[in-house]
Order: C-alpha cells, then structure tokens, then sequence
C-alpha cells in the first residue's frame, strides 16, 4: 500500500514570518531556495560562561531601526559554531540556533545562523533546508502567508464586530 505523501504549502519569494518562542511576529523574508541554511538578522553576538559552567551564546534579534525590534535580548545554551558560505562567496564562521518558525500556517522548528544582515534588505532568509519536503516556492507570488492569516482573522471575527 502506498503512503499519501504530506501535501505541500505554496508560499512566495517574500513571505512574512512569526518566531513565536521568540516573541516575533510578521517578519518579513526572502524565500531563497539557494541557500543552504536559513539565517536571521541579529547584532550584540557574543559568547558568555553562566553560573553553572555552561557556555551559551547571548544576542538581540534585529535592530532598534527594525519595526519588530522588542529590545529583549535572548540567550540560548544548546547552539553551534559554523562555517558558512555567504551568497557573495565570502566564508564566515556563524552560530546556529534551533528555533521555530510559523510560516502560511505551519510551525517548523529549523536552524537558523545569526548574521548581520542590516546591509540586507531583509532581516530573515529561509533556506532550503527549511523548505525542503514542506513547502513549493511560487516565484510570481509574495506574501501567502501574510494573506491567508488575514483571511483567517476575516473569518474568525464575529460579523457585528467593529474591525
């Protein structure tokens, strides 16, 4: 008997995003199904010795001239040192993190390298590894996600209610 194989969301070359575990919601990013690894924006990146031995890495996602800066800064224990090929060929050494990401409905719990990306227009890129067996890049399209969240809040509200 053959398996039914998991149906695939269609998402765009932009999308927008929510890292709910980080306090983040509607991200904007870039869908790159060149890249390898997904990586996010952040600044303040260092490593620190806690209490108990244990090394964790300490830093602030985005940056204070980004609309979904909360100021909080975040510190993770279970993370990895990288090296990373940037899409202008440069190598770079990273750390990598594990978190999830809500992206057209879905919750994926994937790594993302911490990277300076304020040169960059977007502060998130989804690579393929997140993508891979879960989602279809739709190249014309941008914002899926975005709208069908918005068809759902739509539905979801009573007809009587001031919106």
């Amino acid at each position: 008997m053959k398996k039914d194989k998991p149906v695939k969301s269609i998402i765009g070359r932009r999308e927008m995003v929510d890292f709910p575990e980080l306090e983040l919601f509607d991200i904007e990013a870039k869908v790159d199904t060149g890249a390898y690894t997904s990586s996010i924006h952040c600044n303040n990146i260092r490593e620190v010795d806690l209490p108990n031995g244990q090394r964790a890495i300490h830093f602030e996602l985005l940056d204070a001239n980004h609309p979904g800066y909360n100021h909080k800064a975040f510190q993770f224990t279970d993370f990895d040192l990288r090296i990373v090929k940037s899409s202008f060929g440069d190598v770079q050494e990273r750390y990598v993190i594990r978190t999830k990401v809500l992206i057209n409905g879905l919750e994926v719990e994937t790594e993302f390298s911490l990277s300076d990306r304020s040169d960059l227009k977007y502060p998130v890129l989804l690579g393929r590894t997140l993508l891979r067996r879960r989602f279809i890049v739709d190249v014309s399209k941008k914002y899926l996600s975005l709208k069908a969240k918005n068809k759902s809040k739509k539905s979801n509200t009573p007809k009587n209610s001031p919106l």
